[in-house]
């Protein structure tokens, strides 16, 4: 089986044509993601035939399951997709199918190769029971949202929460203490898997630096912490521009690198970030 690893900002996927093949994909996702005895990859994303946009994105995660969004993911997608000529954009771009709803990537161009997309990422959900996140009845502030600074804390750490879905489920905390000094690795995993998430959540700690400038790491719900995450730092964008941390375009550094996402606190958020073709290479199955 053919494959090929693509990164955008750090967060890697390896990419299969699945429009004529049928395989186990979740377990082969656990298997190529491995990063010591398969590919090394944050996850699986497939190429598949679409009857409502010109292709679909099925995307796993590293531990196999089924994510229903990926902003780096769709970046690399769209150039996999159109430099293959498996596709070709239109005036308004590339329309993919996922499980998050129909996405629209624009390519961005160096000369004649594809070095990155802009996203249409759909508009912010922030009604906590359609993030979803279970929240205290009793409380009719908590039933609309948007929810900004949710008191929470684990391990000893004050981490007030914002809600936002990009069609997967991010809780935001913005904190002083440096995001590269936090200990994500072991706080993370017990953020995804608390039970006020019944499906569980991505998990996102901010620094604010400047007005329009935030640096963030990301905790990934079934893949751990990633170097970037598109639909993360859409939702940081959400809970910044809500809490007053920014306006309607901010500049977000992860450890694989920077995204500019804009929203005007309305509609559509667009990402803006690069997207990379590492290597190709043959899978036995």
């Amino acid at each position: 089986m053919k494959f090929t690893k693509m990164e955008g900002a750090g967060n890697d996927y390896v990419y299969v044509d699945a429009r004529s093949q049928e395989q186990d994909w979740p377990e082969l996702s656990r298997r190529m993601s491995d990063r010591h005895f398969g590919v090394g990859s944050d996850g699986l994303i497939l190429i598949a035939d679409s009857d409502v946009a010109d292709l679909k994105m099925v995307m796993f995660n590293a531990d196999g399951s089924q994510g229903e969004m990926c902003g780096n993911g769709i970046r690399c997608f769209a150039k996999y997709a159109i430099e293959r000529d498996i596709a070709a954009p239109s005036g308004e771009g590339l329309t993919v199918e996922t499980l998050a709803g129909i996405r629209t990537v624009t390519p961005t161009y160096i000369g004649s190769r594809i070095a990155g997309a802009r996203v249409a990422m759909g508009a912010p959900i922030l009604t906590p029971a359609e993030v979803p996140v279970a929240l205290p009845s009793g409380h009719p502030e908590l039933v609309e949202g948007p929810v900004l600074g949710y008191p929470f804390s684990m391990d000893g750490h004050d981490l007030p929460l914002s809600f936002v879905s990009m069609g997967n489920p991010h809780a935001v905390t913005f904190i002083k203490q440096p995001v590269a000094d936090f200990p994500l690795h072991t706080v993370g995993p017990k953020v995804e898997h608390h039970p006020i998430f019944p499906r569980r959540v991505n998990f996102e700690i901010v620094n604010v630096d400047a007005p329009g400038k935030l640096t963030a790491r990301v905790w990934e719900r079934g893949s751990g912490e990633t170097l970037a995450c598109g639909t993360g730092a859409c939702a940081i964008a959400v809970a910044a521009r809500l809490s007053g941390h920014c306006g309607d375009e901010v500049d977000i550094t992860l450890p694989g690198g920077t995204l500019r996402i804009q929203w005007d606190g309305k509609g559509e958020v667009i990402m803006e970030g690069p997207a990379t073709e590492v290597f190709t290479g043959e899978w036995s199955v």
